[in-house]
């Protein structure tokens, strides 16, 4: 049983709150009925980092990326990022006019070079082409 009646304790910002708790239902039952979310998803991030550090490289830009299914972070550096103190050596200030540029041009990235970007089933095939032209820009 759960506290205060039982010894479990439980919390959570959305815990039990019956919107979450909805929104939570409403994706289990999208994913099953699209069983090749994933697929995509991890297809798009493909094409958005791959493309993107093509366009670095052909720019002379050194950048790397770490990637993982659809949740990735790109590093301003010749990597590989494997720990903090190979993520610190980035360069922030080249990620900075990175992150201004893209704003720039509607482009709405994580502030920080050491965050992660996620790509979702929102995010159509154009828009991912979209993106790395606005980077490759």
């Amino acid at each position: 049983m759960v506290a205060p009646v039982g010894p479990v304790y439980q919390a959570g910002t959305l815990s039990g709150n019956p919107l979450a708790m909805a929104a939570g239902l409403a994706t289990i039952r999208e994913l099953k009925k699209n069983p090749g979310i994933y697929a995509q998803l991890d297809q798009r991030t493909s094409t958005l980092v791959d493309g993107v550090l093509t366009a670095a490289k052909g720019k002379g830009v050194t950048l790397s990326a770490n990637r993982v299914g659809s949740m990735f972070t790109w590093f301003f550096q010749a990597g590989p990022v494997v720990d903090w103190d190979s993520a610190a050596r980035s360069d922030t200030q080249a990620f900075g006019n990175f992150h201004r540029a893209m704003l720039e041009k509607g482009f709405y990235l994580p502030p920080s070079q050491y965050e992660a970007i996620f790509v979702s089933a929102a995010h159509s095939e154009e828009e991912i082409q979209r993106t790395i032209q606005a980077f490759t820009a």
